[in-house]
């Protein structure tokens, strides 16, 4: 599950969006992976009666094949929804007193949306499954899920594998979903339970997730529930209240985000450049161009959800940047005039040479130097006549 290519993929897909008191943009890219296994989810208003404030996004990070996280970026939501909203949602709650239950206008308790989110999980799991392909083996993808629903009073957090969300609420982190991870007590439980086991923080020595869709290989054991097997379809779904003066942005990203950079720099990275621009797409590339630079090897996929009470653009911090950017242009362009008896120093020593500059100008928090590699890069290429095309793309 990780042939990688001899030089990564950097083009990148982008798209953005706004209302419900909501904006969005999100990027993705497929980096040094062979294949682009990511998908993504995002919907402004959802098509039900009573549900147009409601919104929902979603990462997916596939794995051995994009095909069910393709299939559940398209369908998982309509799952949720017959589940909360249709006979499916008054099966799976927990009370039948529920009045939205008869009443298709009346929006559904937290409990019933809970229980909603989980059978849709379930039921696109059983579904899905039933597909030739992948029934049949010639098809043995799966993905993770990580997502957030929104009402006008709620945030409900939904995670089956190990993408992550986190809320930036007050200039903290406040909220992170948890990872699935094998090596997890409650996971590795299970895993045994089911006559597995855990080697090199693995299912069976294999799989790196411990829930996940798809994954038909992991989910064979005779005697034991959909919840119960190797790999478990379950999402684990938190309910917050909203806070409308202090909630600023939610980040939903898969590994290839978070196997770099922390949930504190993101969310730091994030708000310092919602401090220099309002463009959300910018904003979500210079994520992933970041985590590039820093070393990720995987594909990458970011959405960024921002709230009314989101970071907005400040002179002071454009000014800053603005000088920031001017000082590394200078820096480079003085090492590129002097070059040494070896001739031009490579992009790598320009931007090693950088990073023990000690008198650089605050870098983005969270991002540092890599954040700024386009920066230095241009000015590179403009002045470097005989710099190789290709290079390595991390510096560290």
């Amino acid at each position: 599950m990780g042939a990688f290519l001899d030089k990564p993929k950097t083009e990148k897909y982008n798209s953005h969006g706004e209302g419900n008191g909501l904006r969005y943009g999100l990027s993705s890219m497929q980096g040094w992976r062979v294949e682009m296994e990511d998908a993504h989810t995002a919907v402004l208003g959802l098509p039900a009666p009573g549900m147009t404030n409601w919104s929902f996004f979603a990462v997916y990070d596939g794995h051995a094949g994009s095909r069910v996280a393709n299939y559940c970026s398209k369908h998982l939501l309509e799952h949720i929804m017959s589940a909360s909203f249709g006979n499916g949602g008054t099966q799976g709650s927990q009370t039948g007193s529920d009045s939205s239950a008869s009443d298709p206008t009346t929006p559904p308790s937290v409990d019933r949306i809970k229980n909603g989110i989980r059978t849709g999980f379930l039921k696109i799991d059983e579904h899905m499954r039933t597909f030739s392909d992948l029934r049949n083996g010639m098809d043995r993808s799966g993905s993770t899920a990580v997502g957030i629903l929104l009402s006008s009073d709620h945030i409900f957090f939904i995670n089956c594998g190990d993408s992550r969300a986190v809320l930036y609420r007050n200039s903290h982190v406040c909220f992170s979903t948890l990872d699935h991870k094998p090596c997890n007590p409650r996971e590795r439980e299970r895993i045994q339970n089911a006559g597995g086991s855990v080697m090199i923080q693995r299912v069976n020595g294999s799989l790196a997730v411990s829930r996940a869709l798809g994954d038909y290989d992991y989910k064979c054991v005779d005697g034991k529930g959909p919840t119960e097997q190797l790999v478990s379809p379950e999402p684990e779904v938190f309910d917050m209240v909203r806070a409308p003066e202090q909630d600023q942005f939610v980040i939903l990203a898969c590994d290839g985000i978070w196997d770099v950079m922390s949930n504190e720099e993101l969310c730091e990275f994030v708000k310092s450049r919602l401090e220099v621009t309002n463009d959300l797409e910018r904003v979500c590339n210079e994520v992933v161009d970041t985590c590039l630079h820093k070393g990720s090897r995987d594909n990458m996929s970011v959405v960024l959800v921002c709230m009314p009470n989101a970071p907005k653009v400040s002179d002071e911090a454009v000014r800053k940047d603005a000088e920031l950017n001017k000082y590394l242009e200078s820096r480079v362009e003085e090492m590129l005039s002097q070059p040494g008896e070896e001739g031009f120093p490579d992009l790598v020593t320009v931007m090693r040479n950088l990073s023990t500059d000690g008198g650089m100008p605050s870098l983005p928090p969270g991002g540092g130097l890599a954040s700024k590699r386009s920066v230095v890069e241009a000015v590179y290429n403009r002045l470097n006549p005989y710099r190789e095309e290709d290079g390595p793309s991390c510096f560290i």
